[in-house]
Order: structure tokens, then C-alpha cells, then sequence
């Protein structure tokens, strides 16, 4: 695993697709960002705040915002990864295939920079979550996606429309394998809960309830047997023993041991009627009910609220603190490639979590400054660049499905995809270099290498072939020219005077 080549808490300044190419593999713990949800509008911030002037289009256009080497670099390495971008673009608009291809190269180097170990956490909303699920799918792996976490604002937005009013976000979570972290994170008690079901008082004024200490079924180990003469298979049930009040040296022990250990701490209740012993829990003890997904007990910013500084698409620092609580440690280096007002700097920094931002707006590094030191007590340590860490790894992705052979191609100057498929055009016709029958639309013919990049071919003219649909198919399985001739020449593809 390579050393990071960046410091704990910098600040990039520009378009974070250059500084995560720049970083080195493996060096991330947590990725938890907020970035633009295509929403086909602009956004501004409040005048006279902290913010003051920031501002961005969240308006997308092919033509415009996709880059001829971002297409070719996806459609060459991660055919599957250009299905889901042309899927959004054909099922939505041209807006929406741009927009995630905007963030597939972007997430590809996300993807790339995060440890084993690591996650990753996409805030989003419905315009687009659907598309993005099926990116994410296709760069981490189905199998990789946890959570759908819907966030619940305060304000909904859009009554009185013809739909149902909008009031909630989405984050996607995703792990790079299944050795990542995590901690249970929990929210309080409600109070009416508490009421219920803590409703006894000792002496010294806990709170406390009583509860089973048998689970359903029988079981044949020490769970299963008698203790105090109390035999739990009579009920078909088990012994069921709560861990929270048995200490580590316990934990391994039989059944009648643990509960010989609570009966010595008060811990059991024996009822005046019947035999079966009960269980006393105390409220303080209990460290709430576990977070699910969805998320409605932290509300979105209101205008008085001191953490505001006025940026347009400001989130609050307990959503972030949350996300980070749940997916590092102490110490673990959290990046945020839209940091934006730097709310998630903010959270990892209070609590003690190392972190990277990146943000192309001119005032980021003046409110991340101006929030750290309000709120965590900072000063005058923040790292700024404008220019891209200088990689010292291997240069190469991180995972080995996705690492190329190292591969030697000839001199002279590259060509796009689209010049490559005019100028085969013009050498060879409409016709296919594999079955060798004519079309009379060229369209009908696909731009694909000879020898596949991942098994050590040249991305070069040298290596490009136009094929039919069917000899592209088959080519996948077969690599050569000449085999898929071979294999052409079986299924009777090519007429006599060419085999």
C-alpha cells in the first residue's frame, strides 16, 4: 500500500479530476462528498455572508462538458461503465449522460485512491440517484453497495404541485471491500420509549426495565441446559444472555457462568411468581436505538442557524459527523472532493480524523479557514495548493482486475476515438474487418481494439478494427482477427472465396 503524498489537513484549489489523478492509490480511508445533483439550475449564495459570491451552474451538456479522453479512456477500459452512462443519456437526455460522465472519471479515481478498508458516501437526490447507482454498480461492484440512506430535510419543496412534495435526499454507499469499517452509530432514545419501557426507578434513581433472558428455540449447547434448576427447554426456548453487562474475560464463557456473574451484580430479577429469571437493564447503559436508513432526526440548515455561511447547498455538520462516526477511525484520512463550505473537513477535524478537500470555488479556502477556526479552535493551519500532488506509487489503478499490461506504442501522434473511426473508415470502407460484409451505414460498425488493452493491447490505430455487432461479440471470447475468422469460418459467416 502506498505512503499518501499529501498532508493531513490541505485544501486543493481547482477541478478536483487533476488532484485525484495526482494522489496515490490506496491512501484514503473515507470518502464522504456532496457533489452536484444536475438539477438543471443555478445556485448562489446568500449576499452579505460568509459565502458571499459563491455560485454554480448545475447545468449539463455533452457538447460542452464531456471530454473526447474521458469517453475513450471509459469506453476502451470499462465497456460496462459506458452502458450506464449511455443508458442515462438515452433514457433521460444528452444532460443527464454528461453529467454522469462528468462523475464516472471522477468516481473512477475516487474508487482508486480508497484503501481496502475504505467507503464511500454520495450524497445525491432523486434526479439523478437512480443513474449514479447503476455507475457505482458498475465501477465498485454490485456486490459492494450497502446503504440507500435517505436523508429527511426539514422543508419540503414543491407543495402544491401536482406530486408529492419533496423533501428528502439520497446517499449511496458503497465499500471497496468487504474489510471495511465500520462502527454501529446510534440515535437517542424517544422519549416515549423511555417512558414505556424504562419504567422502574432503584434507589439510586436509574432507570431501569426487565426483560427476557430466553430466545426462541432450543439449542443443544450450554445455552440449552438448566441453571438454578430452571431447565429453558421446557419453553422451547434458550438461554439468551445480554452481553453489555458481562466483562471481555466473560465473554467466551458458558451460559451458566454469565448468568451466575449477573446474579452476583443484582443483575437478575426472580419473580415472585413463576421460576423463569428475568433480566434488569439500566437506561444509561443502553447506547440508543441503531441508525437505519433513513435518516429523519437531523434537519437541514435553517436560515438563523449559527453553522450557516450562506453557501447555497450548505448540509449540517451532524449528517457528516454521522457518516464519519460510522466509517473510520480516529486518525483515518477523510477526503472530500466537493468540499464546497467545507463541512466535512469541519467534521473530521472535530473528530480527530485527518482529511483532503478539494473545491473549485475562489473562497473555499477562506471559509474553511474562517469555519475551523470558529468551530473547532484552528488557526493558521490549513495546507492550500493550486497545484496537484506529484504521484509516487506505481501510477497504475489500484485494483488488479483493473490493472493493463505494460505495453510500448508506437511513436507518432494519438488519435480520439473519432478520428480513428474516420480514418478506418477511409482505409477499409464500411466494411467489417471480421465476416468482411459491406454495410451501407457505417454506423452499423463498432470502433474496438484487435488484442483487448487488459490483456497487453496497444491503444493505438495499430491495434483498432471496425466489427459488426456480432464479430464484436464473438471477438470478446476470442481476441485475434484471425480466430474470429476461424471461428466465423464454423458458423458460416464468410462466404467460400474468403476462407
Amino acid at each position: 500500500m502506498a505512503e499518501p503524498n499529501f498532508e493531513n489537513r490541505t485544501l486543493y484549489h481547482g477541478d478536483n479530476l487533476k488532484f485525484l489523478r495526482g494522489m496515490n492509490s490506496e491512501t484514503v480511508d473515507l470518502i464522504a462528498t456532496d457533489p452536484p445533483f444536475n438539477k438543471n439550475r443555478d445556485f448562489h449564495a446568500t449576499p452579505d455572508s460568509l459565502a458571499a459570491g459563491a455560485k454554480f451552474q448545475d447545468r449539463w451538456s455533452w457538447e460542452r462538458d464531456v471530454h473526447s479522453d474521458w469517453v475513450d479512456q471509459i469506453t476502451d477500459d470499462y465497456p460496462r461503465l459506458m452502458e450506464a452512462i449511455e443508458s442515462a443519456r438515452f433514457a433521460h437526455s444528452d444532460g443527464m449522460g454528461a453529467f454522469m460522465c462528468f462523475m464516472a472519471v471522477r468516481l473512477l479515481e475516487m474508487w482508486r485512491v480508497l484503501k481496502p478498508t475504505g467507503s464511500l458516501y454520495l450524497h445525491c437526490d432523486p434526479t439523478a440517484s437512480h443513474y449514479l447507482k447503476a455507475v457505482m454498480d458498475a465501477i465498485f461492484g454490485y456486490r459492494r453497495f450497502r446503504s440507500d440512506i435517505t436523508w429527511r430535510r426539514v422543508n419540503p419543496t414543491g407543495r402544491g404541485s401536482k406530486r408529492f412534495a419533496n423533501n428528502t435526499d439520497c446517499i449511496l454507499y458503497y465499500v471497496v471491500s468487504e474489510d471495511f469499517r465500520w462502527t454501529q452509530v446510534h440515535r437517542p432514545h424517544d422519549e416515549r420509549y423511555i417512558s414505556k419501557a424504562y419504567r422502574h426507578v432503584d434507589a439510586d434513581g436509574r432507570r431501569y426495565r426487565i426483560g427476557d433472558l430466553k430466545g426462541a428455540g432450543i439449542r443443544r449447547g450450554s445455552s440449552g441446559k438448566p441453571w438454578r434448576g430452571v431447565d429453558p427447554n421446557e419453553t422451547g426456548s434458550h438461554w439468551a444472555v445480554p452481553n453489555l453487562a458481562i466483562p471481555p474475560r466473560l465473554r467466551e464463557a458458558s451460559s451458566q457462568e454469565k448468568l451466575d456473574y449477573l446474579d452476583s451484580i443484582g443483575r437478575i430479577y426472580w419473580p415472585p411468581r413463576g421460576k423463569m429469571p428475568r433480566y434488569i437493564g439500566f437506561l444509561d447503559e443502553m447506547p440508543g436505538t441503531p441508525i437505519d436508513t433513513l435518516w429523519d432526526d437531523i434537519g437541514g440548515l435553517q436560515a438563523t442557524d449559527p453553522q450557516r455561511t450562506g453557501y447555497p447547498t450548505q448540509k449540517p455538520l451532524a449528517l457528516y459527523e454521522r457518516i464519519i462516526k460510522a466509517s473510520s477511525n480516529e486518525g483515518d484520512m477523510v477526503l472530500d472532493p466537493f468540499c464546497g463550505c467545507a463541512t466535512t473537513p469541519v467534521s473530521a477535524e472535530r473528530l480527530g480524523r485527518q482529511w483532503v478537500g478539494i473545491d473549485i470555488w475562489d473562497k473555499a479556502h477562506e471559509v474553511v479557514v474562517d469555519r475551523l477556526k470558529n468551530e473547532v479552535g484552528l488557526f493558521g493551519q490549513v495546507h492550500y495548493s493550486t497545484e496537484p500532488p506529484t504521484r509516487t506509487d506505481d501510477a497504475q489503478p489500484a485494483a488488479p482486475f483493473l490493472r493493463v499490461k505494460q505495453r510500448h506504442e508506437p511513436p507518432g501522434p494519438k488519435m480520439s476515438r473519432a478520428e480513428m473511426y474516420a480514418h478506418l473508415l477511409e482505409q477499409h470502407g464500411s466494411r467489417c474487418q471480421g465476416c468482411y460484409r459491406d454495410f451501407d451505414d457505417p454506423r452499423y460498425l463498432q470502433l474496438d481494439h484487435n488484442v483487448p488493452r487488459s490483456d497487453g493491447g496497444l491503444n493505438h490505430i495499430s491495434n483498432r478494427v471496425l466489427l459488426c455487432g456480432p464479430c464484436n461479440r464473438l471477438k470478446s471470447n476470442i481476441y485475434t482477427l484471425s480466430g474470429l475468422r476461424r471461428q466465423n469460418k464454423q458458423l458460416g459467416y464468410m462466404s467460400k472465396d474468403l476462407l
